[in-house]
């Protein structure tokens, strides 16, 4: 009897998970007694984590966008379609245009949605950057916003949300207006009191400080509490009217949510959220069913999570596949741990590294937090692929 594996989704978590299957399921002898199909919507994995450089120079794409049959063993399947529902009692994935998958253990890698909680004509009127077509139409719309602009009267940029990604899209739409001389003036509106936010002090002000050497206006302390076609309102009460903030792009990165395809399955989720409650092991509420990445809340103890970031989900993904083997096998499943090796930021070409594991520095930049930004991304790249590919795309990170 052939038990059928299917992963669902092509980010680190998804990805990963191949590359982990590629390797247990020969070793455990099952070759021949397993079917592996991985299931996406692109035909290549996006390495997300540095899409943001496609807003300054869209022909990074091809070094960071890497083909699924690359990654995918011989002995798989690649469909390419979009999951829209999951039927956990017929055991069943529905797609868009093609026609159900069967599974007998699956793996749930899908990612997250934009969040905008909310907030008055936000979702209407916002780019986001969770794609590569995402990163590609905040390039178009800040060129042609800039070539609409003048000295005199400079394009608007807004960036919402002063997280990891919306840092790094301030930073790159720096670089741009800088290398092409362009009418631009850059905003960075967090509604916390500083950058980097629920972070330690010393590497809020180090970004900070590379953000203002960059000429990013930097605007914290105040939500964004709707938004029209050309205004961004900040602030604001039953006494106080607004800020205005004029605008001709805005790119909202204020925080994730579950994907609408999971809203309606019979897994225990975040009713809030919509993300699947997944244990150590990655199994959900339903035992055939797995799921990692931003996908999942998985339980770190203490009432804690881990956090939906790549280096959460690429390491989640090695134990991941592992599982996958196990539970086919009817053996004990192995549980997964975050460990936190610190945190890499760029903005433009420099960067931050904070509490990097095993250097003795808390946060520093220079040449040593862009080369650890690089090889982290070069790492990732040639540990899915090669070596060659990794190195390749090196000096576009």
């Amino acid at each position: 009897m052939t038990d059928r594996i299917v992963v669902v989704g092509a980010g680190y978590a998804g990805a990963g998970t191949i590359d982990s299957l590629k390797d247990e399921v020969p070793d455990a002898g099952l070759k021949d007694d397993v079917e592996l199909v991985w299931i996406n919507e692109h035909d290549y994995h996006l390495v997300l984590h540095e899409a943001h450089r496609v807003i300054r120079n869209p022909d990074v794409a091809s070094k960071i966008t890497i083909p699924c049959e690359s990654i995918l063993p011989d002995w798989g399947e690649f469909v390419q379609d979009r999951v829209v529902g999951l039927d956990t009692d017929d055991r069943t994935i529905e797609l868009e245009d093609g026609e159900p998958v069967d599974y007998d253990y699956l793996l749930l890698g899908v990612g997250s949605a934009t969040a905008f909680f909310g907030i008055d004509g936000l979702r209407e009127h916002a780019l986001t950057l969770k794609s590569l077509a995402d990163a590609r139409e905040i390039h178009e719309d800040v060129k042609a916003a800039a070539a609409d602009a003048s000295v005199a009267d400079p394009a608007q940029v807004i960036v919402g949300g002063a997280g990891l990604s919306g840092i790094q899209t301030a930073g790159e739409i720096a670089e741009y207006r800088d290398e092409h001389d362009a009418p631009i003036d850059v905003h960075l509106v967090e509604g916390l009191e500083e950058v980097f936010p629920n972070n330690p002090d010393d590497v809020q002000q180090a970004i900070r400080s590379r953000l203002e050497a960059a000429d990013v206006n930097i605007e914290c302390g105040e939500f964004i509490s709707e938004v029209d076609d050309d205004t961004v309102y900040v602030g604001g009460g039953e006494d106080e009217a607004p800020d205005e903030m004029p605008y001709d792009v805005l790119v909202w990165t204020g925080g994730i949510t579950g994907r609408e395809e999971l809203e309606n399955t019979d897994l225990e989720k975040d009713e809030r959220s919509r993300r699947v409650f997944a244990d150590r092991d990655f199994q959900t509420s339903d035992d055939r069913v797995f799921a990692i990445g931003d996908t999942a809340l998985i339980d770190q103890g203490e009432d804690d999570v881990a956090p939906p970031t790549a280096v959460a989900a690429w390491t989640a993904a090695e134990v991941a596949g592992e599982n996958l083997v196990n539970a086919v096998q009817g053996r004990p499943l192995s549980t997964w741990t975050f460990e936190d090796k610190g945190t890499l930021i760029s903005v433009g070409d420099e960067a931050v590294a904070h509490d990097i594991d095993a250097l003795p520095f808390e946060t520093f930049g220079g040449i040593g937090a862009k080369f650890l930004k690089k090889a982290a991304a070069t790492r990732w790249i040639a540990s899915i692929t090669s070596v060659s590919r990794g190195m390749g795309a090196w000096s576009d990170m």
